[in-house]
């Protein structure tokens, strides 16, 4: 995940701080040294930690922090502030043209995932109430037209192409289009370059000139580090764009663009993308980024996948099954793939506090992948009455799910655990403690977990 080694390091300066009590100037300055070193090292640009550790270091040394009992939380608390103001300080959104359509014009180098996370973004949109339409503007990469088509067909998403027509007429067009078909989104997916040239620029500011577009968004890589930045500057500087959306987030990157970018451009980041699927975007929130970055977690974010998970009408099912009793591998199931659908088990782990902490921690998703074949071999009967099961039957299972009959076994025996570990809590109250669990699937019963 992006910032683990920054979260380490940081996470670690705070622990020795927090070992030594009461703190003299000396300890600040040696533990914002370490900070320093530690964001340099996260490919954070010099003069961006350079004015930061500056920022922080005048707040660490004032008497209110050096005189106060717990010095060493109110350093965490500034140096969190810090961050998140780095960052943008608050959630910014996507300009909207009340007069309709709002033109979204994406760019990027080739590589950044700029087709990709665009789509992500046209659907996130679709997800709230929008309607979207992706524009194909990309007529030099190969097969840059049939990726976006593929995009918009899994998302349900009209893809507006006119082949290899010239891209400004294209655009021009697309617009027109959708104020005529009640779109009230445009996603313009312009064509990209191994680097920045005099052509590309050229051309992306004469469909700037063309359409007017309520919002030009750059999509740059996380994972490059220093070459995002110069990138999102030197895009700034020809198409003075708006925004920045991060792709590549939730990858083995070191971080420094998330923290840069803001400074060096001035441009908020809105958006990131935090996966290969195409649901995998969030809003950049940079409170949260910030948390995440010192270890403490992003709760928020962690319930708003789980509310997103959560179905209530299978959740109130589910309640008066548990009260009565009667909770089966079916209901098992469900709650497995709820719990999926909110990411893997690292990305929800990372998510919690002191997620940090847990680095050593491995957690065998293909345990979960075989508790779903097993359940998927058996018969709705079977998955309705696990005592029924045999020798037999666990045989025919196995071969169904392609693993081993002990592996049936150990799925019957964890599920009786958890149903008797339900027949504990049924009865009176049981209402007020399932809702605290609603949407978070009873993870500790999971194999893998």
């Amino acid at each position: 995940m992006a910032f683990e080694g920054l979260t380490e390091k940081i996470s670690a300066t705070f622990k020795k701080l927090r070992g030594k009590g009461r703190l003299k100037e000396s300890d600040v300055k040696e533990a914002m040294r370490e900070i320093r070193m530690a964001l340099l090292e996260a490919d954070v640009s010099y003069k961006v930690v350079k004015d930061f550790v500056k920022s922080v270091t005048e707040r660490c040394v004032g008497t209110d922090v050096l005189e106060s009992l717990t010095p060493s939380q109110m350093i965490v608390k500034i140096v969190d502030e810090e961050l998140t103001k780095l960052m943008g300080s608050d959630l910014k959104h996507i300009t909207t043209n009340p007069n309709g359509p709002t033109v979204v014009m994406l760019c990027g180098l080739q590589g950044a995932g700029k087709t990709t996370n665009g789509s992500k973004l046209a659907g996130l949109m679709k997800q709230q109430g929008k309607n979207p339409l992706l524009v194909a503007c990309d007529i030099y990469r190969p097969a840059a037209i049939t990726q976006l088509k593929v995009c918009g067909e899994k998302l349900g998403i009209p893809v507006f192409d006119r082949g290899t027509q010239d891209p400004v007429q294209t655009a021009r067009e697309a617009v027109l289009y959708a104020r005529q078909h009640g779109h009230d989104m445009v996603f313009l997916d312009t064509a990209g370059r191994l680097h920045v040239d005099e052509q590309l620029m050229d051309e992306l500011k004469n469909i700037k000139a063309t359409v007017k577009p309520d919002e030009i968004m750059l999509v740059v890589d996380a994972m490059t580090g220093q070459d995002a930045v110069n990138a999102a500057q030197t895009f700034n500087e020809w198409l003075d764009i708006d925004s920045v959306m991060l792709s590549k987030l939730d990858g083995d990157a070191r971080g420094g663009a998330a923290l840069s970018v803001r400074a060096i451009t001035g441009k908020p980041i809105k958006f990131a993308g935090m996966g290969e699927k195409l649901e995998d975007i969030e809003p950049f929130h940079p409170d949260r980024m910030a948390s995440r970055i010192l270890g403490m977690g992003d709760v928020l974010s962690l319930i708003e996948k789980a509310e997103k998970a959560f179905d209530a009408k299978k959740a109130a099912e589910l309640e008066e099954k548990m009260k009565s009793n009667r909770f089966t591998l079916q209901d098992y199931y469900d709650q497995l793939v709820q719990l999926k659908s909110m990411g893997s088990m690292e990305q929800i782990l990372a998510q919690m506090p002191g997620g940090a902490n847990l680095k050593g921690v491995k957690v065998d998703e293909k345990a979960m992948a075989h508790t779903e074949a097993i359940i998927l071999s058996m018969t709705p009967k079977e998955r309705e009455n696990p005592g029924i099961i045999g020798a037999s039957r666990k045989k025919r299972i196995a071969n169904g799910a392609g693993v081993k009959v002990e592996d049936v076994n150990k799925l019957l025996k964890s599920f009786e655990q958890m149903r008797a570990m339900i027949r504990q809590f049924s009865g009176p109250g049981m209402g007020k403690k399932l809702k605290r669990m609603k949407g978070l699937g009873g993870m500790g019963g999971f194999p893998g977990m």
